[in-house]
């Protein structure tokens, strides 16, 4: 089955998020087979939604050093290899493979603008001054703006451990964060208030069921998440139990220094 332009209007139409704004995680992969791939998407979100941004983070940026500030959820001295290869953040820097093909082609939109952090950027259409609301210290406060507009988490195809968002609920629980590096044209730049690990975020997902609207469109499930009630819910949870939503696994370095501060 071939998605085409009008499966993915009458779908998101169908989610009755009016004029809402709206945060986009996607897989092209999991829709199957689009018609005009990743610029037919975009194209639909830009037609549908008055206001989306999606994440356009760039690894590529990061630099590793040999100290720094002690559990931090790092190895410091590792990566040396990755930091030779480092490159400089542009507003023109390709959104790293692991975003996927969507993001990309939402960063090349005529009509999208850029935030500038180095590691973690966002790209919006019509979202100047959700864009403008990030800092150096405040990375996530374009998404604190969606959310006093009322806005959603669009999930297509993907679930809640590439949902961004939930970081920021982290944040308003008081959950640790971490400090990381970029380089930049002007040199290394420090960049605090780097989240967590994401990889345990999907335990929240019955939580959220009741409050999540779906349609599927070819073979992706879309869920909207709306941001208000999801960063009730996640705070909520981290207050009762300041462990809630980690990970499982014995290696990762950021769950475990949030274990053991």
């Amino acid at each position: 089955m071939t998605v085409r332009v009008r499966d993915l209007l009458l779908g998101l139409r169908d989610l009755r998020l009016a004029n809402a704004p709206v945060i986009v995680h996607s897989s092209l992969k999991a829709f199957g087979q689009v018609e005009g791939g990743a610029v037919t998407v975009v194209s639909t979100l830009a037609a549908v939604f008055d206001t989306v941004i999606v994440p356009t983070f760039t690894y590529r940026t990061m630099i590793t050093p040999l100290t720094g500030p002690e559990n931090n959820g790092i190895t410091y001295g590792s990566l040396q290899d990755q930091n030779q290869m480092a490159e400089f953040f542009t507003l023109r820097t390709p959104v790293d493979p692991l975003m996927g093909t969507i993001p990309e082609m939402f960063r090349k939109h005529p009509r999208a603008k850029r935030s500038n952090h180095p590691i973690q950027s966002f790209a919006g259409i019509n979202a100047e001054i959700i864009l403008a609301a990030q800092t150096m210290t405040d990375h996530l406060a374009p998404l604190g703006l969606l959310e006093k507009a009322d806005g959603w988490a669009l999930l297509m195809g993907v679930d809640h451990t590439v949902n961004t968002s939930i970081h920021y609920a982290e944040k308003l629980a008081g959950r640790r964060q971490f400090i990381r590096w970029a380089l930049t044209p002007k040199g290394v730049v420090e960049c605090p208030g780097f989240p967590g690990c994401s990889a345990g975020f999907q335990a929240i997902a019955a939580d959220m069921e009741k409050f999540t609207r779906q349609v599927q469109i070819g073979g992706a499930l879309i869920q909207a998440v709306p941001l208000k009630m999801l960063f009730k819910v996640v705070v909520a949870r981290i207050k009762k139990d300041p462990l809630a939503l980690l990970c499982q696994q014995e290696d990762c370095e950021r769950c475990n220094a949030i274990r053991n501060q």
